[in-house]
């Protein structure tokens, strides 16, 4: 679905992520964890486009991302990035329809077809009943399902989303989370997120991507990647893991001096 090879990036000439190889299976919420500057949200802006890798490539379903159109990229992948801009006077129908620009030449209007997805992108998210509201009014986490509504109207394959439960409280978080989780199992959609939450990351995700210093560490199954070795190494961090019913309790205890 989608691969890195040999990716070598970061910023002016500041290297933070080198020589990294990657497979993404379709269908899989993958979750990106790691420290403050182990290379997390420059990975995923990588696989956004956001940042030109200064060697190595990107694949989607066999393609270079970079031989694509912004526009053919758009139909397949949709963003949610960690801080939103909206004008003071948009509505929360008129944002969502927003997802369908990719989809659109400059000249076209939107159809029924448009309006149809539109509308179950709005109700999937249950955000229907706020489709007259400005954005700008409504909470973080009713932002959040908005924002994820109009991703889901681009009708992408692959979602890439930085640290989404960002600024939530508690109750939001575990809402957003498992419409997430929904999305993913119904719509087959393919999921990458950076995640700083271990716990969050390990009962949400197929796999997992832990990250030092601009380096793979270790990926796959959550159960694998998230152990009490690995997390002092990662994070020089001690820590209790309790395995209930194949869910994961991450309790960090103290950090090794």
């Amino acid at each position: 679905m989608l691969s890195v090879k040999g990716l070598y990036a970061g910023y002016e000439n500041k290297k933070i992520i080198e020589d990294l190889f990657l497979d993404i299976k379709n269908g899989e919420i993958v979750s990106i964890i790691g420290p403050n500057g182990s290379g997390k949200s420059t990975l995923l802006s990588c696989l956004t486009r956001y940042i030109k890798p200064m060697a190595g490539e990107i694949f989607l379903e066999g393609k270079n991302i970079y031989d694509k159109s912004i526009k053919e990229f758009s139909k397949k992948v949709a963003i949610l990035s960690q801080h939103h801009s909206v004008t003071s006077n948009i509505t929360v129908r008129k944002l969502v329809s927003y997802g369908r620009l990719p989809h659109k030449k400059w000249y076209e209007r939107q159809n029924e077809k448009d309006y149809e997805i539109v509308e179950q992108a709005m109700n999937y998210t249950n955000v229907l009943h706020y489709e007259n509201k400005f954005v700008n009014s409504l909470s973080g986490g009713e932002q959040q399902r908005v924002w994820i509504a109009m991703a889901l109207a681009q009708t992408p394959d692959v979602l890439l989303l930085d640290e989404p439960t960002n600024y939530l409280d508690i109750a939001h978080q575990l809402e957003l989370m498992k419409l997430i989780h929904t999305i993913n199992r119904e719509k087959k959609i393919t999921i990458i997120m950076v995640l700083h939450d271990l716990n969050q990351a390990s009962e949400y995700s197929d796999k997992i991507i832990l990250m030092k210093r601009g380096k793979i560490f270790d990926y796959g199954l959550p159960k694998d990647v998230i152990n009490c070795e690995n997390l002092k190494e990662v994070y020089n961090i001690k820590c209790h893991i309790c395995d209930n019913n194949k869910k994961l309790m991450i309790t960090p205890i103290d950090i090794y001096k």
